[in-house]
């Protein structure tokens, strides 16, 4: 399991990179477009590419940590072992969304490659947003089968609770 939270590590890494770029494309953009009165081509377009990526990209990280949002309403008052068993079932149900949406994208990104898909202004190649997107959610979904499973991270993180 060490391997795959280094690899979630590492997808969050690059997420918050690519978040980074597109703010700086934003803050040229606008300042461009203030001050010179000329902005960049298609920034928009840029980042709704990148902002896909990114959130595809922090979807690993956020399983490893269990950092979903949890619905305390059926705990309550539930055993410790009952609990577990939902946080087990949770994680199934993460790992087969996300091995779904790993699929459907695969299929969306092999469509558009071969009808040769790009966005309106820039004509930026749609399958590349998909090819980004696949192997977080593949992750994403192996780490939650995982967890199902009972394996945990080895940095012994909790599952949310609340304060």
């Amino acid at each position: 399991m060490k391997q795959i939270e280094t690899l979630a590590a590492f997808c969050a890494i690059l997420a918050g990179v690519v978040l980074t770029l597109i703010t700086l494309i934003t803050v040229i953009a606008v300042m461009g477009r203030e001050v010179l009165g000329k902005t960049i081509s298609g920034d928009f377009e840029l980042v709704g590419v990148a902002a896909g990526a990114a959130i595809a990209l922090f979807l690993p990280w956020c399983q490893v940590k269990r950092g979903n949002i949890v619905v305390d309403f059926f705990t309550t008052g539930a055993s410790e072992r009952a609990i577990q068993y939902m946080n087990r079932f949770g994680s199934l149900l993460m790992a087969l969304m996300a091995g779904v949406f790993a699929w459907r994208s695969t299929l969306g990104g092999l469509n558009a490659y071969s009808t040769h898909s790009g966005t309106m202004m820039l004509d930026f190649p749609e399958w590349i947003v998909y090819a980004t997107m696949v192997p977080p959610l593949a992750l994403t979904s192996l780490i939650g089968l995982l967890q199902a499973l009972g394996f945990e991270p080895t940095s012994n993180t909790k599952a949310c609770s609340p304060a």
